[in-house]
């Protein structure tokens, strides 16, 4: 695969419970585009995943939440499982460090119950979004116009349904991060 990403740095928010799968293939796709991929979490040295139906592996936080800026990142995936976004949209920092990605137009990736930190950012208004099925009122009581497909691409956000859906996913993440190049270089001329 060509390094279509190179130079991109891409943060990864999770918490613990992440859906494991939800964070290894999009960020396997992004480290095989050139993308350089760092987990970001409240937590400060490892973070644990939720496999499908119990506790999966842990993995080493790259930056702490607490010393996380967004003006140092060029993207932002936010994968699903219940317990992850659960807990980051009642984490100030979280969401404050979620909306700044938006505030600035950078790209940004979900999956699964991921948008229930888009929603804490007031990001879900007036998008056409998909996610687990579950948060369909969540996202249509936020303003966003919910759809049932295995992905969907509105202006500098994807988001996608589910574990099956990573195959349709991270292609079309790929093609919206590609368009993130030099942004964070413009953004710091401001």
């Amino acid at each position: 695969m060509t390094e279509t990403l190179k130079g991109l740095k891409v943060a990864i928010l999770v918490e613990e419970g992440f859906e494991q799968v939800e964070l290894v293939e999009p960020r396997k796709a992004l480290d095989a585009a050139g993308a350089e991929t760092c987990i970001v979490s409240p937590k400060n040295a490892h973070v644990r995943a939720w496999n499908f139906t119990e506790w999966g592996d842990e993995f080493p936080v790259d930056v702490a939440l607490d010393h996380a800026q967004p003006k140092d990142f060029d993207a932002l995936l936010l994968p699903g499982g219940v317990l992850n976004p659960d807990t980051l949209r009642a984490e100030a920092k979280a969401v404050a460090f979620a909306k700044a990605f938006f505030d600035d137009g950078k790209p940004v990736a979900s999956i699964c119950h991921g948008p229930w930190t888009i929603i804490e950012t007031g990001a879900a208004h007036g998008r056409r979004m998909t996610s687990w099925p579950s948060l369909k009122t969540d996202l249509k009581n936020a303003g966003a116009d919910w759809v049932d497909q295995a992905v969907v691409v509105d202006q500098n956000l994807v988001t996608s349904r589910k574990p099956d859906d990573i195959p349709a996913f991270n292609p079309e993440m790929l093609e919206l991060f590609s368009t993130a190049r030099g942004r964070r270089d413009a953004l710091s001329r401001r």
